[in-house]
């Protein structure tokens, strides 16, 4: 019977905490798939992981302001540029796959390092630290369809 020592205790906690940062600022910006469960703003529904799309996501026209926008479960951003005009983005930073936090003042902004995407189009407005090839990719668009009161993005 082998004894196990404290040094191997901690290097397998360093590594498995290692590996849980490592998931969490993934480089992947590439949409996947959604869960299904409830969670965001307006009652909306959809995936829960932080890749943006893979489901079906709903938000009202009410929880979108002119000028800005709203983040639906961490996997999808909804804005409206110019009343009536409603756009649909993956949630997920290109930058390190972080999951935008917010809409204001024109962008859509990642907490992580800093990066501003355009509410228009989804075009980097202002990149986070590092200036990496990907944090000047858009994010990436979604289809955003009108309903009556109802926005469904897929």
């Amino acid at each position: 019977m082998s004894e196990t020592t404290r040094r191997a205790v901690l290097t397998g906690a360093a590594g498995t905490g290692a590996a849980a940062v490592l998931a969490a600022c993934s480089s992947n910006g590439d949409p996947g798939s959604g869960s299904g469960s409830t969670g965001g703003n307006g009652g909306s529904t959809g995936g829960t992981d932080n890749t943006g799309g893979g489901g079906t996501f709903t938000t009202k026209k009410s929880d979108v302001p002119v000028g800005g926008g709203t983040v639906i479960s961490q996997s999808v951003v909804v804005t409206q540029p110019t009343a009536g005009t409603f756009k649909a983005f993956s949630a997920v930073c290109t930058h390190q796959g972080c999951p935008v936090n917010e809409v204001k003042d024109g962008t859509i902004n990642c907490p992580c390092h800093g990066s501003r995407y355009s509410i228009t189009d989804g075009s980097v407005k202002v990149a986070g630290p590092g200036l990496s090839p990907q944090t000047q990719k858009p994010l990436k668009s979604m289809t955003a369809a009108v309903n009556g009161d109802t926005i469904t993005v897929s």
